[in-house]
């Protein structure tokens, strides 16, 4: 299963139609997508407004591929659980969130093994179709830095 996450805060439609237009030209693949409150809402996969967070996780650690924007609640888990990541950041100029400060954080963790970053559909369409070689992953353990996960944690939790 692709699964597809655009967080809790706010919905971002470009994400979303561009895997929606991938699935309609793909209509075996098994896409899952946590939208937001996005209106229109697509209409070649499956989809929810929110998925609670022990249930993201589990359909987390059941994808083949995860699809994102570039969250850090998102990336964390994906890491601790080795499931591989495309980001696909939302951009400030395009009015998608405050800044660009997911652009700088899909810059930052775009060189970690199981993550990529797709800057643009081309290439999110690309990774969504080469995700059988986007596998490899070692889990991050959770002794890994215990400290530094909780900080993050908490700082999202805020």
């Amino acid at each position: 299963m692709i699964l597809v996450t655009v967080g809790a805060q706010m919905p971002f439609p470009r994400l979303v139609d561009a895997v929606d237009d991938w699935a309609a030209a793909h209509p075996d693949a098994d896409v899952f997508a946590q939208i937001g409150d996005q209106v229109p809402v697509p209409t070649h996969l499956a989809h929810v407004p929110l998925v609670d967070p022990l249930e993201l996780r589990t359909r987390i650690e059941d994808a083949e591929l995860v699809v994102a924007h570039a969250g850090m609640g998102t990336i964390i888990t994906c890491l601790e659980l080795g499931a591989p990541l495309v980001i696909f950041a939302r951009e400030g100029a395009r009015r998608e969130t405050r800044n660009d400060h997911q652009v700088a954080t899909a810059r930052h963790f775009g060189d970690r093994p199981g993550i990529w970053v797709a800057a643009s559909i081309a290439d999110l369409h690309d990774l969504i179709d080469r995700r059988d070689a986007l596998r490899a992953q070692t889990p991050t353990a959770p002794e890994t830095s215990p400290r530094l996960l909780d900080t993050i944690r908490d700082f999202i939790d805020a």
